[in-house]
């Protein structure tokens, strides 16, 4: 089990946003952090304000983990990962098998709960959802932040990341903004 942590923790060391100059460098596992606050937010909004069934703790645990198959792989930089459609897949199974590579280093006993929060393809379609949502609006958040410090290399991103999130049509974003 030990080992399985000891992994965990290097989500500290890998540097985000590689292909860019910030103000303010952000790792891993401040990006987990973030994105499983904001993940909890829009859960609770759905369920406190729109009278919905999510869960917002286990939104929060599934976007904690959301990305520690990049402790393996590294941060990808988006215009790379999404380049063209077979790059894509193919990361996807790299990212797969460096989830999986993780959780063997777990006991067996624990290995089907930890597989069923670090694997996308388990979430339910409103967690996935939420979690997604966060992912963006973290990233946005950065963007706006490098923005305020004067730094214009994130104005395109920053472009780009609002309107993701105009395009998800999510009424718990729209409530969060």
């Amino acid at each position: 089990m030990f080992h399985f942590y000891a992994m965990i923790f290097r989500m500290r060391s890998i540097q985000r946003w590689g292909l860019m100059r910030s103000v303010q460098p952000e790792n891993l596992a401040e990006h987990a952090l973030l994105v499983s606050l904001l993940a909890h937010g829009l859960a609770s909004i759905r369920q406190d304000v729109f009278g919905g069934t999510a869960n917002p703790d286990r939104v929060a645990v599934l976007a904690l983990l959301h990305d520690a198959g990049e402790i393996v792989t590294g941060d990808m930089p988006t215009p790379i990962k999404y380049h063209n459609p077979q790059l894509r897949a193919a990361y996807a199974q790299v990212e797969a098998q460096a989830i999986e590579d993780l959780i063997t280093l777990l006991p067996f006993e624990m290995q089907p709960r930890y597989r069923m929060m670090m694997q996308t393809a388990t979430m339910s379609e409103e967690d996935a959802v939420f979690v997604h949502a966060a992912d963006k609006l973290a990233a946005h958040i950065k963007c706006v932040e490098e923005l305020s410090a004067g730094n214009r290399e994130f104005a395109k991103a920053g472009a780009q990341t609002l309107q993701k999130l105009q395009e998800m049509q999510l009424p718990e974003l729209d409530y969060f903004m």
